[in-house]
């Protein structure tokens, strides 16, 4: 049925056999029984999150293991189908994988790099220099440097020269992949550790990359490198459409469960429940004995 669907799809009837394809194919996405013969998916889950973090996984369960469905989803499984399933049923999941996959491989839109522009300068106060060979129109508390962004010691320099009379400020580097094709990949990756660790505690780091030109892997690292540890696990909460779909209902008002079961348009209680708990961890949501309120993070 996938295959008809226009998916390519590889067969393991072990976790061996899954963990030897996915070394040699790139596979965006694992679909695995829970219960096996002589493995358990949560084995293969745990792999596979260690190993390929880009790689989405579901699992397939049975009624009476829902629980350990949702404890697989704790570990970071993507999803969960109840067997016995409707091809529908899967092709649902299949399309919020692809909106997931879609939401990670987004090097950052123009009308993005705008906003998060506006936020910058305008909420929280900062200071931003702009690396960037586009013309951009000029903006308040915006310096914008178009020369050397292939270089990361002429990065540097400018990175440098802006910090030097500014206790707090903010970096938008547009282009990333411009530095993949002119130097090693483990340089470049480096080199985005040293900007964050220069910038900790005195302002945000945004890169930027068209995604069509940088590999999955490279997209994976950038983000662990760049994204200070609020703003990754926030991202990672925010890549599940159906907890997107929550937060957007909760951004209209206060909501009640059943509600927000409405708008995430799934009827699988436990289910709600996890993603509800996830976006109450990273701060986005606050629950009362009555409903669920979006918090200033969550906006």
């Amino acid at each position: 049925m996938l295959r008809d669907d226009g998916h390519e799809v590889w067969d393991a009837p072990s976790v061996p056999k899954a963990i030897e394809i996915l070394e040699r194919e790139a596979v965006d996405l694992v679909l695995t029984d829970l219960k096996m013969p002589r493995h358990s998916g949560l084995e293969l889950l745990r792999e596979v999150r260690r190993r390929w973090p880009e790689v989405l996984v579901a699992v397939v369960t049975g009624y009476a293991t829902v629980e350990t469905a949702v404890e697989a989803m704790k570990l970071g499984a993507f999803d969960y189908v109840r067997k016995p399933f409707r091809f529908e049923q899967v092709r649902s999941m299949l399309d919020l994988a692809g909106q997931a996959i879609q939401f990670h491989g987004d090097g950052g839109r123009i009308q993005d790099i705008d906003r998060t522009l506006e936020a910058w300068t305008t909420t929280d106060g900062l200071d931003v220099l702009h690396l960037t060979d586009r013309a951009v129109r000029p903006r308040p508390r915006v310096t914008v440097v178009s020369t050397g962004l292939d270089q990361p010691t002429e990065i540097q320099a400018h990175l440098e020269t802006f910090l030097a009379d500014r206790p707090r400020g903010a970096i938008l580097l547009e282009g990333a992949d411009r530095l993949f094709r002119a130097h090693r990949r483990a340089e470049v990756i480096q080199f985005m550790e040293r900007l964050r660790q220069e910038l900790e505690g005195r302002g945000p780091l945004m890169v930027t990359f068209d995604p069509g030109s940088i590999s999955v892997a490279d997209v994976v690292d950038l983000r662990a490198r760049v994204l200070a540890e609020t703003t990754r696990a926030t991202l990672e909460a925010l890549s599940n459409p159906l907890r997107r779909s929550i937060l957007r209902r909760a951004s209209q008002g206060p909501c009640t469960f059943t509600e927000a079961m409405s708008a995430a348009g799934i009827d699988e209680t436990p289910k709600v429940s996890f993603h509800l708990h996830r976006l109450e961890e990273d701060g986005l949501l606050v629950h009362s004995a009555d409903d669920y309120r979006i918090t200033p993070r969550g906006r």
